[in-house]
């Protein structure tokens, strides 16, 4: 060694020696105490995060059997471990890069001090000299750690501070890992160009294969690249970067790594390359007719805590409930339905798994595609998973057929049929030539006098449903549709600033909410369906099977308790009630027309205006509800055949909804095999009946006390005993099918004998309160019983 060397060498080691002694005061030249120690602190976080080795990597979104639907990332990159990568790629970084790696620790003393002289007397940064370790921890502050310009800014500033800096966390680094560690994750970290992070996605962007299959030219190339990506580009600068690969292959030979002769032939070969690079489609824009599904998925878990931010750097993988065969089914259904490019109109759906537990999304579409392009009728916007059109119309009395069911109302019970009816206190508005302050209702179609609440439910006439919905309040059927699912109702502002539109609503009264007239998220409306089916219980819609981290551990997701929000047999009930309508109803048709034979409950609705039509049907496999709605800026009234925006307004729940639900559910086993519960006898003559028999036998007072609890209104009097012990209860009966305080009830009281010789009658007897007395009056009768007598002689 030349004397100048040896005095370089002993000049820089001092130097350097001093300089790394004293680098932890770098910071606090010209800054206060608070600022230094800020600083500091700083640093050392950094290490830690340095030490860890977390990097932004590539989410995948996949379908419930595990194939990708999309990725998320803001910078493509997979980390792999050291075995992962080749020793030809480590032995061609080091000897391009840093040929003494293995022997500094962590700073290259001779070359640092060559650049620091030439840096200082400059009085900037005029060279480099950066070890591996250097670079791990500039690129790692400039691409993690860094999160807004001024953070990479001073990353990457030219200043004799900020190297000490660097130079003080990479001889740290070197104490707390091993050189293979290192060089692993710095190999994990630099950019490769084109979108290529860390060798991984380098080695698939541009020869299409793993970090573990490059060869020594290939290796050399990318580790040649690293110096400059976007300059050293393979297609645009082929002659730069075959000069730079032959330069590494020749330091590959100094280091003893491959002998000259290996070098000369593989400078001999072309790049090989990829006609183009390999890149990676992001976000769910590319995710096709699925993006509807994979923007669903990444707002729920945002909902549940993990951002979008969190998701595009986790390198997580997220496999949705969405099955692919039943997607595919679904979107051609509709759109064969709704042309993607109709003006102004679009049909959703979604598919729904009912069950106890969970309450998976098998599919969700709209009959428009996914995308950017509006002109061809791509949306980007959540259809089917929004408030959106004006309301499924008579899709809503089964909330009011419900709550009547739940009151006492049974499927034979039987309802008034007028053909308009005029309501004061339960909003206004309605019919033509209704009175100020009115609400009028009048039917769309001829129907009896009187149909049972089956036949209502199949038939759907306005008035018997807004007079039902007078008779058991509004509030009550508000809360059972928000109970059964809809529960954006209640979210606050979804109706006005102030308001929810359950509460508004309520607030105001309004019957129209059982013919349907509110905004409907169309996957709510689908869980309705499976919450029915499910036994009146209700569960989150889900779109989630599992997510798991890039280190294969379950990610845990915090999703609200399944409820019991209808008794199962009111369920039961209301279903039996519904599968009228397949058969004779409204939906008849539709099913005739697709030849559905099998088990299900389903109703059609249609707003007033002809605005929006809905259908909804369920069995235990399988809940959906069409949903057609305008979806542009002009509202008005929509035709069918084909559904088009149209000033007479001529679309029916009846018809293309129906006919898309037949058509799919015909497509999905589940729904071809499902099942809808058996009937019990109670609620085909209703709980009102079964109450009133189970006074039968009962003690008079026995009886009494019970009916003073409820606050009905009792008659009495005194009947042949039929073999009743005197004073028991005969027979009970009440004119009114849903019993509500005040009800009358009429109660036969046995006169203990089986002879036709009633002794004494008892007068009405009203009383409202528990606490009232049963006042008896005992009169003679021998007179009415002989008129009696005689009119039964003749």
């Amino acid at each position: 060694m030349s004397i100048g060397k040896s005095l370089l060498t002993l000049i820089g080691g001092t130097i350097c020696a001093g300089l790394l002694g004293a680098v932890a005061l770098a910071p606090a030249a010209g800054m206060t105490g608070f600022a230094a120690a800020r600083t500091q602190a700083t640093m050392e976080s950094n290490l830690a995060d340095l030490t860890e080795g977390m990097t932004p990597g590539v989410t995948t979104i996949t379908d419930v059997h595990g194939e990708p639907l999309a990725w998320l990332y803001d910078q493509r990159r997979y980390e792999v471990p050291s075995e992962a990568i080749s020793t030809n790629m480590k032995e061609a970084i080091v000897s391009i890069e840093d040929r003494r790696f293995y022997e500094h620790e962590g700073v290259d003393i001779q070359g640092t001090m060559r650049a620091l002289i030439t840096n200082i007397l400059s009085g900037g940064v005029e060279q480099g000299a950066s070890t591996l370790n250097q670079q791990y921890v500039k690129n790692y502050l400039l691409l993690v750690a860094a999160t807004d310009k001024k953070e990479q800014a001073a990353a990457t500033e030219r200043s004799v501070s900020r190297k000490l800096r660097e130079m003080r966390m990479a001889s740290d680094l070197d104490k707390l890992l091993s050189k293979d560690q290192i060089l692993t994750r710095y190999l994990n970290l630099v950019p490769f160009g084109h979108g290529a992070f860390g060798i991984e996605a380098a080695a698939k962007t541009y020869f299409g294969i793993s970090a573990a299959e490059l060869t020594v030219p290939q290796a050399a190339m990318l580790a040649g690249m690293v110096q400059s990506s976007s300059y050293l580009d393979p297609y645009s600068n082929e002659e730069g970067v075959l000069n730079r690969r032959n330069l590494v292959l020749e330091t590959m030979v100094s280091r003893g790594v491959i002998t000259q002769a290996e070098a000369t032939q593989y400078a001999s070969e072309p790049l090989g390359v990829l006609p183009e690079p390999l890149g990676l489609p992001n976000g769910c824009i590319t995710a096709g007719d699925n993006g509807f599904m994979c923007d669903y998925a990444l707002n729920y878990l945002e909902s549940k805590g993990l951002s979008r931010e969190d998701i595009k750097n986790g390198a997580f993988t997220i496999e949705t409930t969405l099955d692919p065969e039943i997607q595919q089914a679904a979107h051609e259904v509709i759109a064969a339905h709704v042309s993607p490019t109709a003006p102004g109109v679009a049909e959703v759906l979604n598919i729904v798994e009912p069950g106890e537990e969970s309450r998976n999304i098998l599919a969700m579409t709209s009959s428009r595609s996914y995308g950017l392009e509006l002109e061809q009728g791509q949306t980007v916007l959540p259809q089917p998973a929004s408030l959106v059109g004006n309301g499924a119309g008579s899709v809503f009395k089964i909330f009011t057929a419900a709550v009547a069911l739940k009151e006492g109302l049974g499927l034979d019970s039987q309802l008034e049929v007028p053909t308009r009816i005029e309501l004061k206190g339960m909003g206004d508005g309605g019919a033509k030539n209704c009175p100020p302050d009115t609400y009028c209702v009048e039917n769309a179609g001829v129907y009896p006098p009187k149909l049972s609440l089956r036949d209502a439910l199949a038939q759907s006439p306005n008035t018997s449903f807004v007079n039902l919905i007078q008779e058991v309040g509004v509030s009550p059927v508000v809360d059972m549709a928000v109970a059964l699912g809809l529960r954006s109702y209640s979210a606050p502002g979804t109706f006005n600033e102030q308001s929810s539109i359950a509460d508004y609503v309520k607030d105001h009264n309004l019957g129209s909410f059982t013919l349907g007239p509110t905004p409907v998220n169309a996957l709510e409306l689908s869980n309705v369906g499976a919450t029915l089916a499910s036994g009146g219980r209700w569960c989150e819609p889900n779109p989630i099977s599992k997510v798991t981290d890039r280190f294969g551990n379950e990610v845990f997701i915090d999703r609200p308790a399944c409820e019991d929000v209808l008794d199962k047999e009111i369920a039961a009930a209301l279903m039996q009630g519904m599968s009228t309508d397949a058969t004779v109803g409204t939906a008849a048709a539709a099913a005739k027309s697709t030849n559905w034979t099998k088990p299900v409950a389903v109703k059609t609705g249609t707003t007033e205006s002809h605005q929006s039509s809905a259908f909804i049907g369920f069995n235990s496999g399988f809940a959906a509800a069409p949903y057609i709605y305008n979806d542009g800026t002009t509202v008005t009234s929509l035709c069918t055949s084909p559904v088009r925006q149209c000033e007479e307004g001529s679309l029916f729940g009846g018809n293309e909804p129906a006919h898309s639900w037949f058509q799919l559910a015909n497509r999905i086993p589940a729904a071809t095999a499902g099942e809808i519960p058996q009937l019990k006898p109670d609620y085909s003559r209703g709980t009102t009946h079964s109450f009133l028999q189970s006074l039968v036998g009962k003690k008079r007072e026995d009886a009494m006390k019970i009916l003073q609890e409820h606050r009905y209104s009792v008659y009495t009097r005194i009947v042949r005993g039929n073999g009743l012990p005197k004073g028991q209860v005969v027979r009970a009966t009440s004119e009114d099918p849903l019993l509500n305080e005040g009800s009358q009830i009429t109660l036969e009281i046995s006169d203990g004998s089986a002879a036709p010789l009633p002794t004494t009658i008892a007068p009405p007897v009203v009383t409202n309160r528990p606490e009232a007395p049963l006042p008896e009056i005992t009169i003679n009768t021998d007179e009415l019983n002989a008129l009696l007598d005689r009119l039964q002689a003749n």
